[in-house]
C-alpha cells in the first residue's frame, strides 16, 4: 500500500466510499474496516450532533476510517427558474398531498464551520472534501491535527487546483460516479471519460497519489484502474445493497430490477448533477431542472420522502453509478475482498 495509507493498516485496495443521505451507516465503515479496507462516513445532510454520534460509534470499534464533508461551493438559484420548477414537479407532491409552496427556498452551508469545528476538536483519521475545495488554511489546520486530508476532483485542472492547497491525496471521480458529481462547475455535466484515461491525465498534472472512483463494478475494473496509476479505488455503488447498508427497502429493490433502463445525469432532484437509475422523475424533469444547489435539493426532498415511505422507487433519488448490476445482498467485507482479488 502506498506510504499515504500504509500509517491506516490497511490490506485491501479497494475503499468503501462515502455515500450521504443514508447508506454510509457506521455498521458498514466498521464492516469496511474490518475487511482491511477504509469506510468513510458521508457527513453531507447530517446535522454536527449526528455527525458525532456515528463518529463515536465507528470510533469506538478502534478501526481507521475517514468523514467526508461537502465543501462549500453554493449554487445559487434563480428566483424565477426556481418557481417555474416548483410548478412543475407539484403534480408529484399532489400524489403525496404536499404543498411545494410550503418548501422555503433554502440556500444553506450544510453546517460547514460547525462539522470543521468538530474534526478539529476531535479528529479522525481521513478527512475528504467534495463539491468545493476548502481554503488552505482548514486543510492546514486539519494536518496539523493529525489527519489526512483527501480532496474529490474530476478533471486534470480542478487537480492542480487541489494540489495547491497541500491535501495528501486526490480522489479521482470519473462521470460513471453513482449520486453527486465532484465536478467544481456544477453549471456542466462531467465529461464522460473512463476512468483509467482520467487517472491517467490526472497524473500527468500532479504527483500527488490518487484514488480512482466511478463505475468500478468488478475485479477487472479495479484492476485497469490501479494499472492506470491509483494507489487504491473507492466503490460505493456496489456496496449499496450489503448487509450493513442503509439504503432504504424500495432502493434496494430498485438497484435489483432487472427491468430497470440504466443510469443518467441528472440535476432533477438536487440541482447539480448526480448519477442515478432512470425511472418517472429524471424522465420527466431531467431536461427542465434549474441549477441550484441546495436549494433544489431541499425543494424535492419531502417528495422524496413521503416516496420512499410509500414504496414508490419512481420519485426517489436512486444515485447508482454504471455499475450498479454488480451490487450483491452480501456482507460489505466479502464485496470488497472480491473485488481486490485481482489487484
Amino acid at each position: 500500500m502506498h506510504s499515504a495509507l500504509t500509517g491506516l493498516g490497511l490490506t485491501l485496495p479497494v475503499l468503501a466510499a462515502p455515500m450521504s443521505g443514508g447508506p454510509s451507516t457506521p455498521e458498514l465503515v466498521v464492516a469496511a474496516a474490518r475487511a482491511g479496507s477504509l469506510g468513510f462516513l458521508g457527513g453531507g445532510y447530517k446535522t454536527p450532533d449526528v455527525l458525532a454520534d456515528q463518529i463515536a460509534q465507528v470510533r469506538s470499534a478502534d478501526v481507521p476510517f475517514g468523514v467526508n464533508l461537502f465543501a462549500p461551493n453554493p449554487v445559487p438559484v434563480d428566483p424565477h427558474a426556481y418557481s417555474q420548477y416548483r410548478r412543475q414537479i407539484q403534480q408529484e407532491a399532489d400524489l403525496y398531498e404536499i404543498d411545494l409552496g410550503r418548501v422555503p427556498v433554502t440556500e444553506n452551508s450544510d453546517y460547514w464551520q460547525e462539522k470543521i469545528d468538530l474534526l478539529l476538536a476531535t479528529p479522525v483519521p481521513v478527512v475528504t472534501f467534495t463539491f468545493g475545495i476548502p481554503e488552505p488554511k482548514v486543510i492546514t489546520a486539519l494536518k496539523n491535527a493529525g489527519s489526512l486530508v483527501g480532496q474529490t476532483i474530476t478533471s486534470a485542472a480542478e487537480a492542480r487546483l487541489a494540489a495547491e492547497t497541500d491535501v495528501d491525496v486526490l480522489l479521482v471521480q470519473a462521470a460513471a460516479a453513482g449520486g453527486h458529481s465532484g465536478i467544481l462547475t456544477p453549471d456542466r455535466l462531467p465529461p464522460e471519460i473512463p476512468l483509467p484515461q482520467l487517472l491517467k491525465e490526472v497524473g500527468a498534472a500532479t504527483s500527488l497519489p490518487l484514488i480512482g472512483a466511478g463505475g468500478l463494478g468488478t475485479p477487472d475494473d479495479v484492476a485497469a484502474a490501479l494499472g492506470a496509476g491509483a494507489i487504491a479505488t473507492a466503490v460505493g455503488t456496489v456496496l449499496l445493497r450489503s448487509e450493513e447498508s442503509g439504503t432504504s427497502a424500495p432502493y434496494r429493490a430498485a438497484l435489483a430490477d432487472p427491468a430497470r433502463r440504466g443510469t443518467v445525469l441528472t440535476r432533477a432532484f438536487t440541482g447539480r448533477p448526480a448519477r442515478g437509475l432512470a425511472n418517472i422523475f429524471t424522465d420527466r424533469y431531467s431536461d427542465v431542472a434549474p441549477t441550484g444547489y441546495p436549494a433544489l435539493h431541499h425543494l424535492t426532498s419531502p417528495i422524496r420522502k413521503a416516496a420512499t415511505a410509500a414504496g414508490d422507487p419512481e420519485r426517489i433519488n436512486l444515485w447508482a453509478g454504471t455499475g450498479y448490476r454488480n451490487a450483491q445482498e452480501e456482507p460489505a467485507g466479502s464485496i470488497l475482498k472480491a473485488l481486490a482479488s485481482k489487484a
